[in-house]
């Protein structure tokens, strides 16, 4: 009796869980989630020139491995690399710590490379049906041409015009450096957001035992209401005299660094101009050749 009881609670439980992640999804994602139009991209474009000092970047991207219970009958379709059954949480953030799109959903046994490939959120970057805004010059710089808008991320990534990862190895030359520096610099604020997501959900400080869709439908709550208490309470994170440092620690499992990917020579030619900006009068900060050498000291 106690063994069906216990059943019926769990599966009660579940629906109430699912129905009320799905009304917070569903009401509140047009106030505090809604589809980027270009408007909000230059918004997005100004905060990061702003506060990171990365000019036409419009939002860092990156993606976790949510650890789930096993889902009967499903083979290894959601078993990662890391010995768990997980799904995949894609996430793209703005200047100020708040989620501006979620991908939700891949299975964690999908090659790590061919994730953001097949997400919605890749589709429609690739397709350019985001309405972003089109290249145009720098400011400070227009003789490195048009540049388009950017979105900043790490090696888990594949180069691509519109989508900047750093150079890659280790002994690199110094304005090389730079620029990875810089990048990583703006892309911090996606881990920082990670961060604050399992700080203040501990759903997913351990495994999330119900099945894969409602374990979407809290995902998509909690993103959501981050946002709302983000709106609320404002930007608890201010800058620091150098800011990009990690705040928090993420105890998601990442998405494992592409290797072998091909760039296009527009995307290395993008690359190439924000890499020759950041080394430049125009472009570079006080503080980053101590830091590029910092690293090399220590």
């Amino acid at each position: 009796m106690y063994s069906k009881d216990s059943t019926t609670a769990k599966l009660m439980t579940s629906c109430i869980v699912r129905e009320t992640c799905s009304v917070i999804w569903e009401e509140m994602r047009e106030l505090y989630m809604p589809r980027p139009n270009r408007e909000l991209w230059m918004n997005s474009a100004k905060r990061f020139e702003d506060r990171w000092n990365f000019p036409h970047c419009i939002g860092a991207l990156d993606g976790k491995h949510i650890v789930i219970q096993a889902p009967p009958n499903t083979g290894s379709e959601f078993h990662s690399y890391k010995g768990t059954f997980s799904v995949v949480l894609l996430a793209l953030v703005d200047a100020d710590h708040r989620f501006l799109a979620v991908d939700i959903g891949a299975f964690g046994s999908n090659s790590d490379g061919g994730i953001f490939a097949n997400s919605q959120l890749g589709k429609a970057l690739q397709a350019d049906t985001l309405d972003v805004p089109p290249p145009s010059h720098l400011r400070s710089a227009p003789e490195l041409g048009p540049l388009p808008h950017v979105i900043v991320a790490d090696e888990a990534f594949p180069m691509k015009p519109y989508l900047l990862r750093p150079y890659p190895g280790r002994h690199l030359q110094e304005d090389l450096r730079i620029f990875n520096y810089r990048l990583s610099r703006a892309r911090r604020i996606v881990e920082n957001c990670f961060g604050i997501l399992t700080q203040r959900w501990r759903v997913y400080c351990r495994r999330i035992q119900v099945c894969p869709e409602v374990v979407d439908s809290i995902i998509k709550a909690t993103c959501i209401l981050h946002n709302f208490l983000h709106s609320a309470e404002g930007d608890q994170n201010p800058d620091d005299d150098e800011p990009g440092e990690e705040v928090g620690e993420s105890i998601l499992a990442p998405i494992r660094n592409l290797r072998g990917n091909r760039a296009s020579a527009e995307a290395l030619r993008v690359r190439d101009a924000f890499h020759q900006y950041f080394n430049s009068p125009a472009g570079q900060v006080p503080w980053q050749y101590a830091h590029v050498r910092r690293g090399l000291a220590s």
